[in-house]
């Protein structure tokens, strides 16, 4: 029995990473792992649900980028510590829609934030917690976002321009290139394509788990 592990599924809006979490969850069920948690970020925690709200919510008030950072933080530590953690500690598997690659992207890359500001955020909180592996679903913004549009009413931060999610995907890429713990998804194809893809590289990985 492979010992617990931490998975992250990240990528813009329209990626598929839900459906991919929930999939993803399958896939180990059938590889007899059982005990799994799948969370999101921010989120998970009734505390952290709160402050996604706050970060997701339109508001008179204009929430600028630094704060929005630290939202994402106090969200993130509170998932990580409360929930998190403890299930790594217990033998549990946790699968998480976004984690710290989502902050490089978007509030690095996105909205301009200094990147040595935001490690030294993840490193004075989180210190050396990364995931043991990192599935980014690579997906050019105008597919995503048209693919979010089907659902409704735009949030805060979906609402943003295209070249917002220009940025936070080439950040994406730019961090994501030399990680050998982070695997890339083409997810531009339809789903059919991206879950095989998906399935072949996670088993991939869970082999060498094995060895």
């Amino acid at each position: 029995m492979i010992k617990s592990k931490f998975i992250v599924i990240e990528g813009l809006e329209g990626s598929g990473k839900t459906s991919a979490c929930i999939y993803i969850k399958k896939i180990l069920e059938e590889y007899n792992i059982k005990n799994i948690i799948l969370v999101r970020q921010p989120g998970s925690t009734p505390i952290a649900e709160k402050i996604r709200k706050i970060i997701k919510t339109f508001h008179t008030e204009d929430i600028i980028k630094e704060t929005e950072l630290l939202l994402i933080y106090a969200a993130r530590m509170q998932l990580v510590e409360k929930i998190i953690k403890p299930a790594l500690k217990r033998g549990d598997w946790v699968i998480s829609d976004r984690h710290y690659l989502s902050s490089l992207a978007y509030q690095g890359g996105g909205l301009g934030i200094n990147k040595n500001i935001i490690n030294q955020i993840q490193h004075l909180l989180l210190g050396d917690f990364f995931p043991d592996l990192t599935l980014y679903l690579d997906v050019k913004p105008e597919i995503g976002l048209k693919r979010i549009l089907k659902r409704g009413a735009l949030d805060r931060i979906e609402n943003r321009s295209l070249l917002f999610f220009n940025k936070t995907r080439n950040m994406y890429l730019k961090n994501i290139k030399f990680n050998k713990k982070i695997i890339k998804i083409n997810a531009n194809l339809n789903i059919r394509n991206v879950t095989i893809n998906i399935k072949q590289q996670l088993l991939r990985w869970l082999k060498k788990q094995f060895i």
